[in-house]
């Protein structure tokens, strides 16, 4: 308020629910008044802005002073669903132009979202997430959170990384499950322990993902098509080459895939669903620890805790995830495991005292190849 208005309002003038009229109230390039404000908020139940505004909209949002970050980052991430749960409508048939509209669209959430969570530690991105509202469809909240924590931690991971990385770094969190579009949804909303048969289709993601999206892209100004394609494919192999699907090892997997599974693994064991309760910060980090060199890659797990405020280091170090753990998939009961006392001497918290003070002081990107 009190400065141009960079997009048009709308009202629908219509009665009807499904044959809709959108009159423009006010233009673009006036001045917008607290008593214009007051004006339209008694005289109409919602105001609109227009599609091709969107950017528009988004950008002003992210610079506005008066609104809390809890609320523009619930605005922005509305902004995303809408485009995610179309490309996951099983009614749709999956189309270039769909996959083009939906990462056009996620674009400028992402982009919008890069303002929202510049500097933040992860600490602050899960606040801001625990924050937030969450819908029944689990891909759509989790894709959104593994967006905004692989940002953080692309951030942390390359300080002079660009703000087109740190966008592709997002879009790649947002379509990592791509793949999923291929699987029947009682496969991926069993929340129950999968079957050998079901837990093989469920694998088969990351290439269905990765076939999709090399089918469908088209050339896209500003945004890595290649390497996005590579976190759809690989955010799935472990550090220790016994992921899937095809077994890479170590820095083979690209650097913005091996950020992408931290903050799939991390996400998935710390953020309340309504059908399993979740681990602490702190017993999440000691569980993600005894996976770091196996399927996490441990240099950048030890930048992401050192990114966690607080931190102590007395959680549930003798425990683990067990072997056949998929963050992607909800869960009734996160399955975590004890490690026998013959392997504890391997936890990272016994091995490393320093762990979780560690100063990350260079750029893991010049270490290790992407």
């Amino acid at each position: 308020m009190g400065s141009k208005m960079l997009f048009d309002l709308y009202v629908n003038s219509s009665t009807h629910d499904v044959r809709e009229h959108f009159v423009r109230i006010f233009p673009k390039g006036q001045v917008l008044t607290a008593y214009d404000l007051d004006i339209f908020r008694q005289k109409y139940h919602q105001l609109y802005v227009s599609e091709t505004q969107r950017d528009l909209y988004l950008a002003s949002l992210s610079s506005n002073t008066n609104l809390t970050e809890t609320k523009k980052t619930e605005v922005i991430k509305e902004s995303a669903i809408k485009y995610l749960s179309t490309l996951f409508d099983a009614k749709k048939q999956f189309t270039t132009e769909l996959l083009h509209d939906t990462i056009s669209g996620c674009r400028e959430s992402i982009e919008s979202m890069v303002h929202v969570i510049k500097g933040k530690d992860i600490s602050d991105v899960q606040k801001l997430i625990g924050d937030l509202s969450f819908h029944d469809f689990y891909t759509y909240d989790h894709s959104i959170n593994v967006a905004m924590y692989s940002m953080a931690l692309f951030q942390a991971a390359k300080g002079n990384a660009s703000k087109a990385e740190i966008v592709t770094a997002g879009l790649g969190g947002l379509l990592h499950d791509l793949g999923k579009l291929k699987i029947s949804t009682q496969i991926i909303n069993n929340p129950d322990k999968l079957s050998d048969k079901d837990f093989l289709i469920i694998k088969n993601h990351p290439r269905l993902g990765k076939e999709l999206f090399e089918k469908n892209k088209l050339a896209m100004s500003g945004i890595d098509l290649g390497t996005i394609e590579r976190i759809i494919f690989e955010h799935h192999e472990n550090f220790n080459g016994t992921g899937y699907p095809n077994q890479l090892e170590g820095e083979n997997i690209h650097l913005m895939a091996r950020v992408t599974a931290i903050a799939d693994f991390f996400d998935a064991i710390t953020t309340k669903r309504s059908y399993h309760e979740v681990l602490s910060t702190e017993d999440a980090l000691a569980i993600m620890a005894n996976s770091a060199s196996k399927k996490i890659d441990p240099v950048l797990f030890t930048m992401f805790t050192t990114r966690v405020k607080n931190l102590v280091l007395n959680g549930k170090n003798h425990f683990c995830v067990k072997d056949d753990f998929d963050p992607c998939q909800p869960h009734r009961v996160l399955p975590v495991e004890k490690i026998p006392p013959s392997k504890q001497e391997h936890n990272l918290f016994e091995k490393e005292n320093k762990f979780g003070s560690v100063k990350a002081d260079g750029d893991v990107a010049k270490k290790k190849a992407a």
